[in-house]
């Protein structure tokens, strides 16, 4: 079980134009090539994430993307559901039709560490991704990686 494309590309799309917010509107071409995302992606990503009211859009010269709400109400929860990126660990969808129309003996596990995951996303805010990408410490987020294997943030 893993976050796929869709739903990285959000939330780091997101975290890139939360770090611009106040300085007016951001184009995706300028997030594309920032972020290395396809712009056709971010079309698409940014219609969900404008009709679930994360972004607002400025049409024209001068134009692009605003965050709708301050960065800190902004969970990465929400950004994740917005694009539609399904978070679960159960291989039954939540249905407990996992093994030939039955429950398995590990649907609890999968659906308990899928409540926790919405409960750790949703306690993550575009405001805690910025001021850890700044170097602040934050609470929610921690590097639990072994010190030898840890790699350079890349701006």
């Amino acid at each position: 079980m893993r976050l796929t494309t869709k739903g990285r590309f959000a939330v780091t799309a997101m975290v890139d134009l939360a770090m611009r917010y106040g300085r007016g509107p951001v184009t995706l071409a300028a997030i594309s090539e920032r972020q290395h995302i396809s712009l056709s992606y971010l079309e698409q990503l940014f219609g969900k994430l404008r009709r679930h009211k994360l972004v607002s859009s400025v049409r024209g010269p001068g134009g692009g993307y605003n965050l709708a709400q301050p960065a800190n109400e902004i969970s990465v929860a929400r950004i994740v559901a917005a694009v539609d990126e399904p978070l679960d660990a159960t291989q039954c969808g939540g249905k407990e039709n996992c093994l030939d129309d039955r429950r398995c003996m590990t649907h609890d596990l999968w659906a308990t560490l899928n409540e926790k995951m919405h409960e750790y996303l949703s306690s993550v805010t575009l405001a805690d991704l910025v001021a850890h990408h700044n170097g602040k410490p934050v609470a929610v987020i921690k590097d639990f990686r072994p010190k030898e294997h840890k790699e350079p943030v890349a701006a």
